[in-house]
């Protein structure tokens, strides 16, 4: 009986959260349908005509000053290459580090380890100074390598900033699996890469997708590091920087901005929800084994 009655406060108490974390998704559902002016007079007044909501789509899709479908490309192709070339990467990176018994992979993991609690905003300034003096040593500045204000530098920075804790996720995962079958596939006459693409990365298959999704939210939504390396008044721009653009001095159009947030988030929810379980069951394995 006492168990049953926990059940049911924990299922009353998970109601509670989701409401509360659902509440400023409600506000921003519901302002997105209504004027500029109706927002500012009372932004907890529900909408009295819905087509205002598809008319604020289509401004904010046509709007000359955000380029909103060309920062939606830059987007997709930002963070689906930064999310590949990371799941590739660390995964090899934290397979060779577990099967190397060494002291030396052990104090290259604990440098991957160490640098996941380094703050962002340590690192901003040597950054943007650090591509900048790249680019000009190796005459960059006006090819479509520049790292500035254009893809391969952005994507180069989330690679640095993401590799760790996908290292970290795929060495807990990886130190759980036997050993002997990547023994009996070099015993079959297997290279050492053809063992890990072959046989180890298709049982990566569940914290790949963990690391994937919890690196792509990462990278969709963010803000200060895009803004950091392509500014706000390139014609590579992200979603986030695009929502931003609707923000003037003088002048903050409330119903494009909520609108086009919505339309920002919503690839990335649809993609969390079809995938849920995946993660929870990758991030679960990898803990237990690790």
């Amino acid at each position: 009986m006492k168990k049953r009655h926990n059940s049911i406060l924990l299922e009353v108490l998970a109601m509670l959260l989701f409401l509360i974390y659902m509440i400023p998704f409600v506000i921003i559902l519901i302002n997105a349908s209504k004027p500029s002016l109706k927002i500012i007079d009372n932004p907890l007044s529900l909408p009295t005509d819905p087509s205002v909501f598809f008319s604020n789509i289509v401004k904010t899709v046509t709007s000359p000053n955000v380029r909103y479908i060309s920062s939606l490309i830059s987007s997709v192709i930002i963070t689906v290459v930064s999310v590949l070339l990371l799941a590739l990467i660390a995964s090899m990176a934290a397979w060779v580090l577990v099967r190397t018994k060494t002291k030396l992979s052990g104090v290259i993991f604990m440098v991957f380890v160490a640098a996941m609690v380094i703050p962002f905003q340590v690192v901003m300034f040597p950054l943007v100074s650090w591509f900048h003096l790249v680019e000009v040593k190796l005459g960059l500045m006006n090819t479509p390598f520049r790292l500035l204000q254009n893809y391969p530098g952005i994507i180069l920075a989330y690679l640095g900033f993401g590799t760790p804790m996908s290292v970290f996720l795929y060495h807990g995962f990886i130190k759980g699996l036997p050993l002997e079958v990547e023994e009996s596939a070099t015993i079959d006459g297997c290279s050492r890469s053809a063992t890990f693409f072959k046989i180890v990365f298709p049982i990566l298959k569940p914290i790949t997708v963990t690391v994937i999704i919890l690196n792509g939210i990462w990278i969709w939504n963010d803000f200060l590091l895009p803004m950091l390396v392509l500014g706000s008044g390139n014609k590579v721009q992200t979603l986030p920087l695009a929502v931003a653009n609707f923000v003037g001095s003088f002048l903050r159009k409330w119903d494009l901005i909520l609108t086009s947030t919505i339309m920002a988030m919503l690839p990335i929810v649809i993609i969390f929800l079809i995938l849920q379980k995946h993660i929870i069951k990758g991030m679960m394995e990898g803990s237990v084994k690790g």
